[in-house]
């Protein structure tokens, strides 16, 4: 049933530098097609920018702000009201800013609720608010995310809601995630005339996977395999023998490593080692830690087990993937005898990049 009362609910979008336009988009749009659905404007928002100028995203299109943070955080200390605080980020991982991190704890004061969308994410949690809360990471800042902020319960899903904390991954789960406020406030009647409009087949709930699992190019039909697959990546820095994996799925051994075979082309042991490179892989190119710190955050016992692992995944040493794109390109495309020489010339020269 639709709700008889016209209860306006604010939004006040801050977008970091490099934001996904994508994730931002569906977001508004959610609440967009959930005023059009219900006649009236039930929802409002506003965007903020550090400057009030307007903000660049990652694909270099910009958006007009309608005030500065400075402005925002003062109107804010003003006004009776509170509205929902909406981080918008990107693949980037923002960089320290006392102000927004004040502007967010004084949000969190006054009972506001937080949203963080992508690295938007990373802002909530380096401002000390997601600590002990169940917040959605993109599997590509997953790594780097759990091993700055081990207090953040994080996990690969779609979106997550805890309390008045919600987060999700970005690319287009914000709309799932708006479309889950929407259905709590005005329920499924609403929510499936949103998705008719928008030509949605379906959406995500709070804790759905994010992504298909590696290798996979279908969605997995066998709830076994899942079950399997999840126990691995909650298990990566001390990765579980096989048969203590299948036993979270009810199926002998060699059931479950016919089910791989069968739903991902692989053997359950080649998956585990795969997602244990590729954690390792986004550790290398997201931060600075040491090699071997790396590689026992992986599940590796030795450094050398785990750089000739590495190269035969991903065809160079782990310190190469380092290196700016088109030299390792170089690098793979010259002789092995050169490869050493050059590799060890280049680093000597090369400063390492920034994390995103």
């Amino acid at each position: 049933m639709l709700d008889p009362q016209p209860t306006c609910r604010d939004f006040c979008f801050y977008l970091l530098p490099a934001f996904s336009l994508q994730a931002f988009s569906s977001a508004v749009e959610a609440l967009r097609l959930a005023n059009e659905v219900l006649g009236r404007n039930v929802y409002s928002w506003q965007v903020i920018s550090d400057d009030g100028q307007p903000a660049a995203s990652s694909c270099g299109l910009l958006v007009c702000a309608d005030a500065s943070l400075s402005f925002e955080r003062e109107r804010t200390r003003r006004s009776i009201s509170a509205p929902a605080v909406v981080v918008v980020g990107g693949r980037n991982a923002p960089g320290p800013h006392k102000q927004l991190d004040a502007w967010l704890r004084e949000c969190r004061n006054r009972r506001s609720s937080l949203v963080g969308i992508s690295s938007g994410t990373i802002a909530l949690a380096r401002a000390g608010l997601a600590e002990g809360r169940r917040c959605a990471v993109h599997w590509e800042q997953f790594p780097i995310f759990s091993e700055r902020f081990p207090g953040v319960i994080a996990t690969q899903t779609a979106f997550e809601r805890d309390g008045n904390l919600y987060t999700c991954a970005g690319g287009d789960a914000p709309f799932d995630m708006f479309l889950d406020l929407v259905d709590n406030h005005h329920g499924a009647i609403v929510v499936n005339r949103i998705c008719e409009k928008a030509i949605a087949c379906s959406t995500r709930s709070a804790g759905d996977r994010q992504r298909l699992p590696l290798h996979s190019r279908v969605q997995l039909n066998h709830q076994a395999v899942i079950k399997v697959i999840e126990a691995m990546e909650a298990n990566l820095t001390e990765p579980l023998l096989l048969d203590e994996l299948v036993r979270v799925a009810g199926l002998s051994r060699r059931q479950i490593e016919r089910l791989f075979r069968r739903e991902l082309g692989c053997s359950p042991s080649r998956y585990y080692l795969d997602l244990r490179l590729e954690r390792a892989h986004l550790l290398l190119i997201s931060s600075r830690l040491p090699v071997v710190e790396i590689a026992m955050a992986c599940g590796f016992v030795s450094a050398s087990h785990f750089s000739k692992a590495y190269r035969d995944a991903y065809g160079c040493a782990p310190h190469q993937s380092r290196l700016p794109v088109y030299q390792r390109e170089r690098i793979r495309s010259s002789g092995p005898e050169n490869r050493t020489r050059q590799i060890d010339r280049r680093l000597s020269n090369e400063r390492m990049p920034n994390c995103h």
